[in-house]
């Protein structure tokens, strides 16, 4: 909104200032009711933890309209801001988290985030507060010298879920695990054009613990539009012109909820429609490229074609 009249450094400033207080703020306030739960657990202290909380994802929405021009969210499918969702994304930047908590048409999101990320002051102290669940990769080599690692994951994602019941919440599953850049895409030998390789795991134990109780799957793809490809920088530099987001309202059936852990056929099953929903997927994000592309050659065409 501002960069259409601002110059782009003055835009990029003001956001980062917006987005920078929003997290203080809004994180020390998450962060003292979630201190005050603890010592009094009643629900009304629940409900102004997730009022702050929500106060954040207003913030973000506020930031993200005064720095691009044009945000795009296209839903193909019926969601309530009363409902249970479990959301499945590609991840670009950390820029995807402000972008879908200020959906404001789902209910309070909860990410699944890496386990470094609780040290990180505001942002893990709030996310510790909301009981995300924080995950920790375990390399074989680990679980090889203490086979008691094997299974946290599962049981501080399952713990999480659970208490995910008491207030309408939209689980955020970033499935790659990790923000996409061409060199990992290049280490992992990916298999998409656009995307890194899905981890099924999460995905399953939130349905393990919710899946009766999540009214829908939302199959959902973030693409942006910018001067380079350093998004964050885009923004905060007033730079980033487009920011799209496709979500696509899927039934959870019951082929879908099954114990991950244990049952290598269910598990192989799931892995399976994961891979086709990332291949959807990929589909759907060359697709936008190539128009992206195609409509560039117009714009430099009719350039050179210009008296």
């Amino acid at each position: 909104m501002l960069k259409k009249f601002l110059p782009n450094w003055l835009t990029g400033v003001l956001v980062s200032i917006v987005l920078f207080a929003n997290v203080i703020i809004w994180g020390m306030l998450v962060l003292l009711f979630g201190v005050l739960k603890l010592l009094l657990p009643f629900k009304v202290v629940s409900d102004i933890l997730h009022l702050a909380y929500r106060g954040w994802c207003k913030g973000n929405r506020l930031a993200l309209w005064l720095g691009c021009p044009t945000i795009e969210i296209d839903i193909k499918g019926k969601v309530t801001t009363d409902g249970w969702y479990l959301l499945i994304s590609n991840h670009m930047s950390w820029l995807d988290i402000v972008v879908l908590s200020a959906i404001d048409v789902l209910p309070a999101p909860k990410f699944f985030l890496k386990d470094e990320l609780k040290y990180v002051p505001f942002i893990g102290t709030g996310a510790w507060a909301m009981g995300m669940p924080f995950m920790k990769r375990v390399s074989k080599a680990q679980l090889a010298k203490n086979p008691k690692l094997k299974g946290l994951d599962v049981e501080r994602t399952k713990r999480s879920c659970r208490d995910f019941r008491n207030h309408p919440t939209t689980i955020i599953n970033f499935v790659e695990g990790t923000r996409f850049t061409s060199q990992k895409h290049s280490k992992q030998n990916s298999p998409f054009t656009y995307l890194l390789k899905p981890k099924a795991g999460g995905i399953a134990f939130a349905l393990e613990v919710l899946g009766e109780q999540f009214d829908a799957l939302l199959n959902t793809s973030i693409i942006y539009q910018g001067e380079g490809d350093h998004i964050c920088r885009n923004l905060m530099r007033g730079r980033l012109n487009v920011i799209k987001v496709e979500v696509q309202v899927q039934a959870i059936s019951a082929e879908m909820i099954g114990d991950y852990q244990h049952d290598r056929a269910f598990r192989t099953a799931f892995q399976q429609h994961i891979n086709e929903l990332w291949l959807q997927k990929d589909a759907q994000l060359l697709t936008y490229h190539q128009a992206q592309q195609a409509e560039y050659l117009a714009t430099i065409n009719k350039e050179i074609e210009a008296p």
